[in-house]
């Protein structure tokens, strides 16, 4: 047994400092990124924040508003390969899979028939051999896709999928969704911040890419991220609830919500796998989220916000936001009296 005795950081531990600016306007930043991947050598340009996942965000309506804002939409994996259709911008989306029996073949089908940019391999705990040696099955069937994966939390598992796995980019935070319960579960996670900081120096130092994924309270939290050396930001809760999500509209005494939950939930687990199996539990919860209409004006609002955390600490653009930033600790974030 070991205790590491340095404090780790979530986001709400911390504020940005501001600084001296010469941006006299949000119209002056520039929020697009473009990266060369390592393994796949593919080059993307866009915003780089990602709808998660999740069978309620990561949908094909979804895609259909973000790719407008060059923003990434990563399906979820229960999609059949007939629900595919053939107009995708391969630019703006990535298919899921995991690492369980019949993944290998229907991902292939899928693949086959879209040929896409990006790949995402997905499982809970990205620590395991099994997870090791999928990412290494998928990048020598497939050199030429950007492969993600994830989840991990920790720099030594950053440079063991990156050096020995081939992985181009890998999906950061264990435990920190909003809907996830995994610490209650099993006490296992990371403070994200920490992780992304630590993380980020680890794949930028052999040439790989971070997203930092969960953990994002507020669009506030997202510029956090990309302060903290995120490459990429994803998401769900930031997209539930809105017309895009799949799921019917849920009336209760005049309030219209929409069904948000945990791919480890109860709820997912009965969807798509019949149940949960008997050697696990759950680790995930079911929430109403109050319905939020078209995803667009939050799109605007977290971009708004990306662009004015820049203007307060004097980056021009998006890549200059970890060379800005200076992360104050704090004990308390925001008055809390009106809510």
């Amino acid at each position: 047994m070991k205790i590491e005795e340095d404090t780790k950081l979530d986001f709400v531990d911390v504020l940005l400092r501001p600084k001296r600016s010469e941006l006299s306007s949000r119209l002056d930043v520039d929020l697009t990124r473009e990266y060369t991947f390592k393994y796949s050598k593919k080059s993307w340009s866009g915003i780089p924040i990602i709808t998660s996942n999740m069978d309620t965000v990561g949908t094909f309506e979804m895609y259909n508003s973000l790719k407008d804002f060059k923003i990434i939409t990563c399906f979820h994996k229960f999609y059949d390969v007939s629900d595919y259709p053939n107009t995708l911008d391969s630019n703006y989306y990535a298919i899921s899979t995991g690492i369980r029996d019949g993944d290998w073949s229907h991902t292939s089908a899928v693949i086959d028939k879209l040929n896409p940019k990006f790949l995402c391999v997905d499982v809970a705990n990205g620590y395991s051999r099994d997870f090791v040696n999928s990412i290494r099955k998928y990048r020598e069937a497939y050199p030429d896709i950007t492969l993600i994966g994830g989840n991990v939390c920790t720099r030594e598992m950053i440079e063991e999928l990156s050096l020995n796995g081939g992985l181009d980019i890998c999906k950061v935070g264990i435990g920190n969704g909003s809907v996830c319960t995994t610490r209650i579960q099993t006490g296992v996670g990371y403070p994200q911040l920490s992780a992304v900081m630590e993380c980020a120096d680890a794949a930028h130092g052999v040439g790989t890419h971070i997203i930092s994924d969960g953990g994002v309270n507020c669009v506030g939290d997202v510029a956090k991220a990309f302060c903290g050396g995120a490459d990429f930001v994803m998401s769900g809760s930031l997209f539930a609830g809105h017309t895009e999500c799949a799921g019917d509209i849920i009336v209760d005494n005049g309030v219209k919500y929409k069904s948000y939950y945990g791919m480890s939930s109860e709820t997912a687990q009965k969807k798509h796998h019949g149940g949960l199996a008997h050697y696990r539990s759950s680790e995930g919860k079911e929430v109403r989220v109050a319905y939020k209409g078209d995803v667009a004006p939050t799109i605007q609002s977290i971009l708004g916000g990306v662009r004015s955390t820049c203007t307060y600490i004097g980056a021009k653009q998006l890549k200059d936001m970890s060379k800005c930033a200076t992360f104050i600790k704090v004990g308390r974030q925001v008055n809390t009296l009106f809510q």
